[in-house]
């Protein structure tokens, strides 16, 4: 058994050939890509590359396998360069009824072990989404449903950004998993807190006391990949394997989350869209103190403060430490050519965030950037919060 880090919620922009996967994404964001970005700058050894039910995206799985740079294995997944396991992924986009009678909808991370599995799940998913070419896109049936159709083609299913405002289930269409998917719920064994919660915001609600937590990058650009990311502790890299992990299984465990501080998410406080600012007052903050208007964007912190069934946020023990990072683009006078000048001294991000000591840091960058990249190890930099759709900030001293 050993330690590997897993980060499972990156998107391609598009492909290998230029086709568009996820429009809001990175151009550079391709499978191959990727690939490469984990191995040689990131540190990452399961990477879940969620776009992978694009017949576009398939085309360009196969030409990489072509390559012999990498290769399918038994217990699942794609391994490179002997290093990084590939988790072929969707994100599938659901409809839902919600208690007020109106429609919402939410957004599902579908993982397989084998090529032949999402391509059996891309084709059958063609029948109730308009165009599958392209990421994360609305289907017409409910996770309830979607739920047995990942099944049949040997995946699991990973409620993703559980509690951001748009396009997740507690943000957007429930105060329960379990009205969600009913007798099926037994079935959903691992959430994506997203990157505006945390476990001692999650742990609030007593459902979730049983079920992992994930913390993933959702990243949407090649540097934004493992700015939120997973230690496990398995016997080798491979879908089996990570299965386990999320099971807790056969000492197969998740050991720690990485994740921002939820107070740099994009949506951790409420939102006025009319006077265009973050609410920071006491939660759960429903309408702007400013204004009075209710045409807000309602943040995770405030929404979790209304739909919690706990007083206090006291995890389960088998709970796994949760370990606030800021990336290095989030730390402010830290510009691209000094973090390429730290990478290419150090081998990963994880390395200098996480490792490295301030005299080794010292020595490349100078005495004020390695005491900001320490201090933000030590979570002594003061944060403004994000909402409605703005990252928050690491503020300078």
């Amino acid at each position: 058994m050993y330690e590997v880090f897993a980060d499972l919620h990156i998107h391609i922009g598009r492909t290998k050939n230029n086709k568009p996967i996820k429009i809001t994404a990175a151009r550079s964001l391709n499978f191959e890509n990727i690939a490469k970005e984990c191995v040689d700058r990131k540190g990452i050894n399961i990477a879940g590359i969620i776009d992978c039910a694009s017949p576009y995206v398939i085309e360009d799985i196969e030409e990489f396998l072509n390559t012999g740079e990498a290769y399918e294995i038994e217990d699942g997944g794609i391994i490179y360069k002997d290093k990084l396991c590939i988790i072929l992924g969707s994100e599938i986009e659901t409809s839902e009824s919600r208690p007020d009678g109106k429609k919402g909808c939410a957004h599902n991370l579908c993982y397989f072990p084998h090529l032949n599995d999402i391509k059996g799940f891309s084709k059958e998913m063609s029948k109730h989404i308009s165009n599958i070419t392209l990421s994360s896109q609305r289907a017409d049936i409910s996770a309830y449903e979607l739920i047995d159709i990942v099944e049949k083609y040997n995946g699991i299913l990973v409620p993703a950004h559980a509690f951001t405002p748009h396009k997740s289930f507690y943000g957007h269409c429930t105060d329960r998993l379990e009205k969600i998917f009913k007798e099926k719920f037994n079935k959903i064994f691992a959430i994506e807190l997203g990157l505006s919660a945390d476990t001692y915001l999650a742990d609030q609600i007593t459902e979730l006391e049983s079920r992992t937590f994930l913390t993933n990058s959702d990243a949407h650009s090649l540097p934004k990949i493992a700015r939120e990311y997973n230690k496990i502790m398995i016997k080798d890299i491979s879908f089996l394997e990570l299965v386990k992990a999320l099971r807790n299984e056969e000492g197969r465990k998740i050991i720690c989350n990485y994740g921002l501080d939820p107070k740099l998410g994009k949506y951790h406080r409420t939102y006025c869209e009319v006077c265009k600012k973050t609410i920071e007052g006491k939660a759960p903050v429903t309408k702007c103190d400013t204004c009075d208007s209710k045409n807000i964007t309602m943040g995770v912190f405030d929404r979790i403060e209304l739909i919690k069934d706990k007083k206090n946020s006291k995890s389960p023990n088998c709970r796994p430490q949760y370990i606030y990072q800021i990336p290095l683009t989030f730390i402010p006078g830290l510009g691209w050519k000094t973090i390429e000048k730290l990478i290419n001294q150090f081998g990963t991000e994880m390395n200098i965030l996480h490792k490295m000591t301030f005299d080794d840091i010292e020595g490349v960058v100078g005495d004020k950037t390695a005491k900001t990249i320490i201090r933000a190890r030590e979570g002594k930099l003061k944060l403004d919060a994000g909402g409605g759709g703005v990252y928050g900030k690491v503020c300078n001293e």
